[in-house]
């Protein structure tokens, strides 16, 4: 009987394509010139030893909410973007780390109540000159649902890369009206809130354009992250990415919420209620839409029950479950051609495991899965107050920054997986073995083209412009 569970110890597992993606390496750093992503990932993920009172994943997600004196400083400044997309009109912040203010210094003195703590807005000036030619790497996060750059388990990732020693640049894209900022136009955010994203990386290659850019996600935020990567495709500038306890699929992970009194009355209950919250806040421009009953919206209690009075209506969705599917990142992950480190523990009562796209992940080359039998949503706690998943995710960040030939990486033909390769109607197709039609027939010839013809979409959206 295995009673490791007993000492804290749990098991991982490694889930990815057998032809996982090859990185080829500086030549300074191994005595290979290069190394399989599977192999890389497995690598430097060190062992899973959590806190053995922390039994299972209720208890580790419970400790997240109870374990109050934590606290890892870190510093940001706040720049506040207009949206260039008119589709998705209003503004958003994002906060930048920054060194801790001088002990003399006014900021630290007279924090800003209308922000987060260690956080200020930029200077006119400071802002003038946000722009450099350095080459240090540039971590991009996105929080969960209704969280923001003050969030501990985005700094528990943060803090060790931020140092002089870490070497990193880092900031937070916060989701619209989170983190104390404000929203200007009469919607929030959503699960597939991907433009926010697209538009800071789009400024960061401009003003830092010799910094490789790299980026994480959590829970929700990882969700975003990975349709972010799914969208753009071979065409994404980021280097690589970690998404730390993904949903994957939404409508899977909320119908498993309703199923239990935990996940009902507990989870999604304190999840509806501060997305209630979070409305409360931006209830003067969230009601000049005319498509939401603010009644409804009030009177909910489950995130699934605010998902359908607010989000449904706010975007154009008939029912929370169309919402859902439509903005799942378990098919997206499919068209993500950059490397990818996923960390999901198997006992997650939120991002439940049925929803994890493990076979979706065997058929991309750029993705490694890290499941681990236990550890919880967003926890992972060890015995001295840490947590688990920010060392792999930090080991995958600086070794990949550190060793992996970006140059000779960029020049290197994308891998596209098996089932994405387009035939050409014009080369032959040996279909014989399995329809017994011959190639010459004039039905093998129309049976070739319409093979050549399907192609599976995974970014294709239910949801898109009406004249399209």
């Amino acid at each position: 009987m295995d009673i490791s569970w007993l000492l804290g110890r749990a098991r991982t597992s490694f889930h990815h394509a057998t032809n996982s993606v090859s990185l080829p390496l500086l030549p300074s750093s191994q005595a290979s010139t290069s190394q399989t992503l599977s192999e890389l990932c497995e690598s430097i993920t060190p062992p899973c030893n959590l806190n053995p009172l922390l039994f299972n994943g209720h208890l580790q997600t419970a400790w997240t909410a109870l374990r109050t004196g934590d606290d890892i400083p870190i510093h940001y400044k706040r720049k506040l973007f207009t949206a260039e997309d008119s589709t998705y009109a209003g503004t958003f912040a994002v906060d930048f780390v920054v060194p801790a203010p001088s002990s003399s210094s006014s900021s630290k003195s007279t924090p800003d109540p209308t922000l987060p703590p260690r956080t200020s807005y930029f200077t006119p000036l400071e802002l003038s000159s946000l722009s450099s030619d350095d080459t240090r790497p540039m971590l991009v996060s996105l929080h969960g649902l209704s969280g923001g750059s003050h969030e501990i388990y985005l700094r528990h990732v943060l803090a060790p890369l931020v140092t002089e020693e870490g070497g990193w640049e880092a900031c937070v894209v916060n989701s619209r009206g989170c983190a104390m900022s404000k929203i200007t136009t009469p919607v929030l955010y959503n699960a597939r809130a991907t433009w926010d994203m697209r538009q800071t990386v789009r400024w960061l290659r401009e003003a830092y354009p010799n910094r490789p850019l790299f980026a994480i996600g959590y829970s929700l935020g990882a969700n975003i992250l990975v349709n972010y990567l799914g969208e753009e495709g071979p065409q994404c500038v980021l280097k690589a990415a970690v998404v730390c306890s993904n949903p994957w699929n939404l409508e899977v992970s909320s119908l498993a919420l309703q199923r239990t009194w935990l996940g009902l009355e507990v989870y999604s209950k304190t999840m509806g209620t501060s997305m209630k919250r979070l409305f409360e806040n931006h209830i003067e421009a969230v009601s000049k839409n005319p498509r939401v009953d603010i009644a409804k919206v009030m009177g909910i209690k489950y995130l699934h029950e605010f998902d359908r009075a607010l989000q449904g209506p706010t975007w154009g969705y008939p029912t929370e479950g169309a919402y859902y599917r439509d903005a799942s990142s378990s098919d997206s992950v499919l068209n993500v051609r950059i490397p990818l480190f996923a960390i999901h523990a198997i006992d997650d009562p939120i991002a439940v495991d049925e929803g994890v796209p493990y076979e979706e992940i065997k058929q991309n080359p750029y993705t490694v899965l890290c499941a681990t039998s236990t550890g919880g949503h967003l926890s992972w706690f060890e015995p001295g107050g840490g947590r688990w998943f920010a060392r792999p995710a930090v080991n995958f960040l600086n070794t990949l920054a550190k060793t992996v030939d970006w140059e000779a990486m960029s020049r290197a033909e994308i891998v596209e997986p098996e089932w994405a390769v387009r035939y050409d109607m014009n080369t032959d197709i040996e279909i014989n073995s399995e329809t017994g039609v011959d190639n010459a027939d004039n039905d093998g010839v129309a049976m070739k083209k319409g093979l050549a013809r399907r192609r599976f979409s995974p970014m294709r959206r239910k949801l898109h412009d009406a004249d399209e």
